[in-house]
């Protein structure tokens, strides 16, 4: 017996050692990887660190506070709310309170009685016949493809159990978006997934069939998103199976384009006359714009395309430039956009400067996952907001940052049966709706803690911003606040004037100074 146990472990030995040899041959003559190349075997030790190396950072490495996208003591809030905890913390925090950059909310000796129900936000400007009253805080677009069968379950069974929405994403309208009757928004892009023609033009007749859909309470269109504003993208051919291809309504097999402009309007005017459009094809329920704002300039275009033709959306999401649940490039996610807190304030401004702002609610969407994340958001001009990579997380999501590749090992990205089948919907739907309630109550919490009585009493002067290690501003006095209708008279600071002179509700092109010189 001892004998063949110590054959056996020759043999084993032998080869393992020939396996050795030949991996050392093998690096040593390929071409591609030059570390394999002057370390044969050795090497490899350098690639199976680097696999492992998000892993390693997240678990053993990095603090409580500074992860990123999201710091774990971020994560284990949404963690311990949906699963019905309050998401507390011992012994005070561990932020740097100090550090410029760290805003903090100011509370009253003289709270109030927290309020007994969530309020609900209104979207329907004039021209809604059909409005809907939105919850301060819903799930944020993600699209079936992006996201797996379950998760997109999960989100919406959450939806229907704590009455708020759920985006669709541009991804098309699915049939795991209507399984269980939550409340949805859906979204359309600029390649008119789940409404197009064959050219891929919007499909008049096939959107007002199924925007009549009871489940469907408005419809956002999509003009760009906060990770990688202004482009389009590309869902290769071997990841459109048959049920993508069918929500999207585009070919099995082949790849799936977006576009980065839409092909249906090219200019302000355009673009509100479009809005007008879907709104009557939708029966009168409201329609909304998403976007990550880029220049100022675009945006005066816009209200002055509203002011001109008298038609407006019913709100419009901004989309910060830190979002983004799935994958970019890596440029974009870094250096293109503008951050949701500029992007919010401007629009705001914006749409009260030319007096719009009664007609047009504002919604945003950008690394909002707590209660003090609606709060401050509100405060400085949102009426609600939307979460995305939070309610991932509530399903389940661990933050792998493996959104792209199929391989999510939660099952919340990706289109793997296998990895997906993990994603129990019961539980994940329950997850949701705490995650939500927990979320909700602690906004309204804080805000019973400053004094305020209603969401819509809050504004900048509630919210603190560190300049330095001595000194702190309040958001009103930081930032420009204008007016109701002081760009109209003429009151309004003068690089906003200057700006509105510029703009033009007949082109989206910002003009640069030569073309000022040329003229």
């Amino acid at each position: 017996m001892t004998s063949t146990a110590g054959r056996i472990v020759a043999s084993l030995g032998i080869t393992g050692a020939a396996g050795l040899i030949g991996m050392a041959a093998r690096d040593r003559f390929q071409k591609k990887h030059t570390i394999l190349r002057n370390f044969p075997v050795l090497g490899h030790a350098r690639y199976a660190m680097e696999f492992i190396r998000p892993e390693i950072q997240q678990y053993f490495v990095e603090n409580n506070y500074d992860g990123r996208p999201f710091d774990r003591d971020t994560r284990s809030m949404i963690y311990e709310r949906a699963k019905g905890l309050t998401g507390e913390q011992a012994f005070g925090t561990e932020r740097k309170v100090l550090r410029p950059g760290h805003d903090y909310l100011l509370h009253t000796m003289a709270p109030v009685e927290m309020m007994e129900a969530e309020p609900r936000q209104r979207l329907g400007g004039p021209d809604c016949t059909q409005p809907y009253d939105i919850s301060l805080f819903n799930v944020s677009s993600m699209s079936f493809g992006a996201l797996s069968p379950q998760a997109v379950m999960a989100m919406n069974k959450g939806a229907a159990l704590g009455g708020f929405s759920q985006e669709t994403g541009e991804g098309g309208l699915s049939r795991y978006h209507l399984e269980h009757g939550g409340d949805l928004i859906w979204e359309f892009g600029s390649g008119y997934f789940g409404c197009r023609t064959e050219e891929g033009r919007f499909n008049d007749e096939v959107f007002a069939e199924k925007a009549a859909t009871p489940q469907i309470k408005g419809v956002l269109i999509k003009i760009s998103q906060g990770a990688k504003p202004g482009i389009g993208g590309v869902l290769p051919g071997e990841k459109v199976n048959r049920e993508i291809a069918e929500a999207r309504e585009v070919p099995e097999g082949e790849d799936c384009i977006s576009p980065a402009a839409h092909p249906e309007f090219s200019t302000p005017r355009e673009l509100v006359r479009f809005i007008a459009r879907v709104r009557r094809l939708a029966e009168g329920k409201p329609v909304g714009l998403k976007f990550c704002l880029g220049s100022r300039i675009e945006v005066l275009a816009l209200c002055k395309a509203m002011l001109e033709t008298g038609i407006t959306p019913d709100w419009i999401t901004i989309d910060g430039s830190e979002g983004g649940t799935g994958a970019a490039p890596v440029e974009f996610e870094d250096a293109v956009g503008m951050p949701l807190t500029d992007g919010l304030i401007t629009v705001s401004n914006a749409l009260i400067g030319a007096g719009l702002r009664e007609r047009v609610s504002i919604g945003v969407s950008g690394k909002v996952v707590g209660g003090a994340d609606i709060v401050r958001r509100i405060a400085l001009g949102a009426d609600f907001t939307n979460s995305a990579r939070g309610m991932m997380m509530a399903t389940g999501c661990i933050q792998a940052q493996r959104c792209n590749t199929n391989r999510c090992p939660s099952g919340v990205a990706t289109q793997n049966p296998w990895l997906a089948h993990g994603v129990d919907v019961e539980d994940k739907s329950s997850r949701v709706r705490n995650y939500h309630v927990g979320t909700i109550r602690s906004a309204m919490r804080i805000l019973a803690s400053m004094g305020v009585r209603s969401f819509h009493d809050l504004g900048p002067e509630h919210v603190m911003h560190r300049i330095d290690s001595t000194s702190s501003a309040s958001y009103k006095e930081m930032f420009e606040w204008l007016e109701n209708g002081s760009i109209l008279d003429g009151t309004a600071p003068e690089d906003w004037l200057h700006e509105w002179d510029r703009a033009d509700a007949g082109s989206f092109q910002v003009p640069t100074h030569q073309h000022l010189r040329a003229n």
